[in-house]
């Protein structure tokens, strides 16, 4: 038995990039999420309006900041700035009193804000709060759009690299090789089941969202369909990259993980990403399922239109093309060694 001991520490050794993630990853990852896991919220984006607005200003206290005041915008206004997600909430004032509008799909921003209200109204007796998007901040309804990115991520980066990886292990991309195709066109061929994999697990989990937790629709499909197709460029280029730099599916997963997890944390699905230490959330504005979210989010939820969207589109147009443009020159370059070999003999 002790021989099996030794013999399976000189085989982690002789591991280095194993041992490496084996120890520096855990504490990497205590460091960053421990900065990551907080539901704080210490800035609320508030506009003043109203004909009453100056005034109603000066009552404005933490964590609410001012980012717009105009006493010429009207209600109607207002809520197409929240639609719009330029701010999460809005005073609108009157004559008669003020009204507060809340954006109810950031949902730590929106229960702050109530709470925030609550006290506001000793100074503010007529005061009316209304949540919009989500009235009864429900959870589900804030979630559900998130996990459909992470159903893309598991499908595009991890089912993508191990079915890479176990084709070079078992021979097959070294028969491609050799076939007279062209690099990108295996590589076109190899990702397509699973970007028809990827595209049926969607639908499928927004319709169970639709119908089971009454996640609402409210934006244009072909939107969001845009937003996952480009998102969906981004995984399964992270993948076949992956794929080209492991040796075995145990090195694919452990890398897929790695891309895998600190999505799940720095996202801004389950943690507000305003709520993070600065050094942290700039990772979080790093990574895709951020900028799917607030597609995915902003469409079923508030009905955000495209043009409102194109912050987070292009970035992930932008992320698809050099991703996904490194992944076939990658893949075309692991297929060369075996076609000149093939035309050598």
């Amino acid at each position: 038995m002790w021989a099996l001991v030794a013999k399976e520490f000189r085989q982690m050794r002789r591991d280095r990039r194993t041992l490496a993630m084996m120890i520096l990853m855990p504490l990497v990852m205590l460091v960053v999420f421990g900065y990551a896991a907080s539901f704080d919220v210490t800035t609320i984006r508030t506009g003043v309006f109203g004909p009453r607005a100056e005034q109603a200003t000066a009552l404005v206290d933490e964590p609410f900041v001012v980012d717009e005041v105009d006493p010429t915008v009207v209600e109607d206004d207002a809520r197409l700035r929240l639609r719009d997600g330029r701010l999460d909430v809005a005073l609108v004032t009157s004559d008669d009193g003020a009204k507060a509008l809340v954006d109810g799909s950031r949902l730590f921003k929106a229960q702050a804000a109530l709470r925030g209200f609550t006290a506001a109204r000793a100074a503010l007796p007529a005061l009316e709060v209304e949540v919009l998007f989500n009235p009864d901040l429900d959870t589900s309804v804030v979630l559900v759009p998130g996990l459909a990115g992470l159903i893309l991520i598991f499908v595009g980066t991890l089912l993508t690299s191990l079915g890479v990886v176990r084709e070079r292990q078992a021979g097959t991309l070294e028969q491609l090789a050799v076939m007279p195709f062209r690099g990108r066109d295996v590589f076109f061929g190899k990702i397509a089941p699973y970007l028809l994999v990827a595209t049926l697990d969607l639908a499928v989990v927004l319709a169970a969202g639709i119908l089971l937790f009454d996640v609402p629709f409210n934006g244009s499909p072909a939107t969001l369909a845009l937003g996952a197709a480009l998102f969906l460029f981004v995984t399964l280029g992270v993948g076949v990259l992956i794929s080209s730099v492991s040796e075995n599916q145990g090195q694919a997963i452990q890398l897929a993980l790695m891309t895998v997890l600190p999505q799940v944390l720095l996202s801004g699905i389950i943690f507000p990403l305003d709520s993070m230490a600065p050094g942290v959330r700039w990772l979080g504005y790093l990574l895709p399922l951020t900028y799917f979210n607030q597609i995915a989010q902003g469409v079923m939820v508030r009905g955000a239109p495209l043009s409102t969207l194109l912050t987070p589109t292009s970035v992930l147009a932008a992320m698809g093309v050099a991703v996904f443009g490194l992944a076939v020159l990658r893949f075309a370059r692991e297929l060369a060694p075996a076609r000149i070999e093939e035309n050598t003999t």
